[in-house]
């Protein structure tokens, strides 16, 4: 058996509308490359707003499994939107827990001397072989303020999703959704989502 075989994944995850009291477009995207035991992730997300990218990120990650269910992911991020730059090393763990249930947990640290947390989970309750109801909950933590990010100390920023999606093909699904979002404890947010899901 050829352990070594190169395989890739491209997943477009988010490629939605946000309505709400503040409209935005908003993309998630991943790709990978490598083998069974050691591969190379590239993530791309963020909105726009007004005209301005607001949120955005991408990571590159260097992917090897600890056990049967998790893989160590360590990499840079670097924050490229209207706000001021930044750039990170990275270390996380990412899998599957018991249930289906998708966690990632990742820990940052700046250029700049910040520290940061993201942690997120996320389950697909198949209603119907091909409608898929999926919930997501995002946490992100700063170890202090910074104004050029737009983020506070402490717990910064809280994403809530709920998006019914409907897979026309199992690589390609539109879907129906709401978001909410409270960044710096203080600005809440709650839209609707309209987008499409796709891979290969």
């Amino acid at each position: 058996m050829d352990d070594d075989r190169i395989f890739a994944h491209l997943l477009l995850d988010q490629f939605e509308a946000l309505l709400g009291s503040s409209d935005a477009f908003r993309w998630d995207a991943e790709g990978w490359a490598g083998t069974d035991e050691n591969r190379l992730y590239l993530l791309t997300e963020g909105e726009t707003r007004k005209g301005s990218v607001t949120d955005g990120l991408d990571e590159l990650l260097y992917d090897r499994p600890i056990t049967p269910f998790f893989d160590l992911q360590a990499g840079v991020r670097s924050d490229l939107d209207s706000g001021a730059n930044r750039t990170w090393a990275a270390l996380g763990v990412a899998g599957l827990a018991p249930y289906f249930l998708e966690l990632s947990t990742t820990l940052y640290a700046s250029d700049t001397g910040h520290y940061a947390a993201r942690a997120m989970a996320s389950y697909d309750l198949l209603l119907t072989q091909r409608l898929i109801l999926s919930p997501m909950v995002e946490l992100n933590a700063y170890s202090k303020a910074d104004p050029g990010r737009q983020t506070a100390s402490g717990l910064s920023g809280i994403e809530a999703e709920l998006r019914l999606r409907y897979e026309i093909t199992r690589t390609f699904a539109p879907y129906l959704g709401v978001s909410y979002e409270r960044e710096e404890a203080a600005m809440n947010n709650t839209r609707v989502a309209l987008g499409i899901r796709a891979w290969l």
